[in-house]
């Protein structure tokens, strides 16, 4: 706690009348956080603030930022109706209860950040940013994203079965992925540049846009072979 910071705050509403702001009770003494004021109608953006945890039970109707901040962790019973940004955190995983059904209605990103695991069955309405991530080795069973799944630069070294990406599936420099699962269908294109390790793809891939394969194995296949038992909507690009 800042008691000077918090006491001037204090002493300016006794003297105006004017509710302490917020932001300054959740930086500064989140104990005075009454349930009322838990629930956030709007947009909280703590990006670049001094926040090192967060109150349980808070609910945020739009999006939560956490961008460059140095917290840990977040509460059980969090609840996140918009994207949840936890972009160059030190997060290493979610709790297991997020948004009670494990539903992030907007976007998830996090890139730059040291998640080790995501809970099973996660839902992720807009699009799921794990970019440069050095920890995760796995997803989670039954995951699914509504618009981007972004993999670029990660260590994955596979995919859930089933899995479903509604827009755009990006594996860039993925260079431990040895195998896609059957069934895997990308709503617009799938990105396998420089995949060094992946010498063939599921005969049950339904790829909505084009698919790029440089530098990788399967560059070398001919269209034809590429086609052979999937479902290829656009152009293949070596």
């Amino acid at each position: 706690m800042q008691p000077n910071i918090y006491n001037f705050f204090k002493f300016l509403n006794q003297k105006e009348q004017r509710p302490i702001p917020f932001k300054v009770k959740l930086l500064n003494a989140p104990e005075t956080l009454t349930p009322q004021e838990l629930d956030v109608k709007g947009n909280l953006n703590l990006r670049k603030t001094k926040i090192t945890s967060l109150p349980e039970g808070l609910t945020v109707r739009g999006f939560l930022d956490l961008f460059n901040t140095s917290i840990t962790s977040l509460p059980k019973g969090l609840k996140v109706e918009g994207s949840l940004y936890l972009v160059n955190t030190k997060i290493t995983s979610l709790p297991d209860d997020l948004n009670v059904n494990l539903n992030v209605k907007g976007n998830l990103n996090l890139y730059k950040t040291p998640i080790t695991s995501l809970p099973d069955g996660l839902t992720v309405g807009g699009s799921l940013n794990l970019q440069n991530n050095k920890e995760l080795k796995e997803l989670p069973k039954g995951l699914t994203v509504g618009v981007d799944l972004d993999l670029k630069n990660t260590k994955i070294t596979s995919l859930p079965e089933g899995l479903t990406v509604g827009s755009n599936l990006l594996l860039k420099n993925c260079k431990n992925l040895t195998s896609l699962p059957e069934s895997l269908t990308v709503g617009s294109y799938l990105d396998l540049e420089n995949c060094k390790n992946l010498t063939s793809l599921p005969k049950g891939l339904t790829v909505g846009g084009s698919l790029y394969l440089r530098n990788t194995p399967l560059a070398k296949q001919t269209d034809e072979e590429i086609r052979a038992g999937r479902n290829i909507n656009g152009k293949i690009y070596r």
